[in-house]
């Protein structure tokens, strides 16, 4: 690093991303990207005469694409804020509800962004350690003093909390926020955005980058009380007021309205994600119950990270982490049943061999 950084980051530890390697062609499972295109009209909407309207900025308050948003989740359009992936939303909450010496609350494992941006904006966090089978006791997140963060489901986990447990901590904790990071609701799980109207202190947090098949595109939306939303665009508008570019708002727009095109590939998955782990459990991998597009799964003949780069020198891509409690297991992106097929031919083999 220069000499030039300011010393309150230095020791930031950065959020590493999945890698992105190019040597050769990969069965890519270690991102969490749908496997399936956008939808035909996604695709259309991003179209010659929207690209041409490119020299003008977009609308900062991405009205169109707000509204679609508001309607489909039942909520107005005081209640809906855009951002550039969901990852921009949870950098404003912890800015907003967590900085400078105020206390926030994660699970020990989980989106590893969260512990980033703690120590970005300068939290007072304490992590709260998932049971010995990875499960969330919500009770362990109820009266607490400070803001509460989860990802429902878990990540990398996959597995979720009920709706009645979500409620549950957000009446123990009238005076804090508490974010509900829903990136992975569409593949099985209830949204808590039917608890906004009840609870003001609820901010449930999504994005278009799984179910929706826009990961390039960077798009995510949070859902709040009004006073809420008010705050993360004060943020919003204190730093990139044109966060969305033209073409991701019209394809954001599309992608709402062909919202039974994604629902069927949620289920697709939802189908793949039943077979690979049926396969993984005959061939004695312990797979915990998930409700993503992934599952993470550990075997006692190979380890972690021995599948992990065994794999990757058959050109199959997962997510393997090497934090104690996690380092024997690797997550599985869910691809199309072909590549799940692969992906357990190739587990065999790696098997058959040790």
């Amino acid at each position: 690093m220069s000499k030039f950084l300011d010393k309150r980051y230095s020791s930031l530890a950065a959020y590493v991303p999945g890698e992105q390697p190019q040597d050769k062609q990969y069965i890519k499972l270690n991102t969490n990207e749908s496997p399936y295109p956008p939808s035909p009209e996604t695709v259309a909407a991003v179209n010659k005469s929207e690209a041409e309207l490119l020299r003008l900025y977009p609308d900062p308050d991405g009205r169109v694409l707000t509204k679609k948003i508001a309607d489909l989740y039942g909520v107005g359009t005081e209640n809906v804020i855009l951002v550039n992936g969901s990852d921009d939303i949870l950098n404003f909450a912890f800015m907003a509800f967590g900085a400078n010496g105020r206390k926030t609350y994660f699970a020990d494992i989980t989106y590893g962004f969260y512990s980033v941006f703690a120590n970005l904006h300068g939290s007072d966090y304490k992590t709260i350690p998932l049971e010995d089978d990875f499960t969330i006791d919500y009770k362990r997140f109820c009266n607490l003093d400070g803001a509460v963060f989860i990802a429902n489901p878990n990540a990398p986990t996959g597995i979720a909390l009920g709706l009645d447990e979500i409620e549950e901590i957000l009446k123990t904790n009238p005076d804090n926020v508490v974010v509900v990071d829903e990136a992975y609701v569409d593949f099985g799980t209830e949204s808590a955005v039917k608890l906004v109207s009840k609870y003001e202190n609820l901010l449930v947090v999504q994005t278009f980058s799984k179910s929706r098949s826009m990961a390039g595109a960077r798009l995510g939306f949070a859902i709040g009380n009004k006073e809420l939303i008010g705050d993360l665009h004060k943020l919003r508008y204190s730093t990139n007021p044109y966060n969305i570019n033209r073409l991701t708002l019209v394809a954001g727009a599309a992608a709402i309205d062909s919202q039974s095109y994604y629902t069927e590939n949620c289920k697709r998955i939802e189908k793949t994600r039943e077979f690979t782990t049926n396969e993984l459990e005959k061939l004695g991998f312990r797979v915990l119950p998930s409700k993503a597009n992934f599952v993470f799964a550990e075997s006692d003949t190979v380890s972690g990270e021995e599948l992990y780069l065994k794999l990757k020198e058959m050109g199959v891509l997962v997510r393997h982490f090497t934090s104690d409690r996690i380092k024997n297991f690797n997550r599985i992106t869910i691809g199309t049943p072909e590549q799940m097929h692969i992906l357990i031919d190739k587990i065999k083999e790696i098997m058959e061999a040790v």
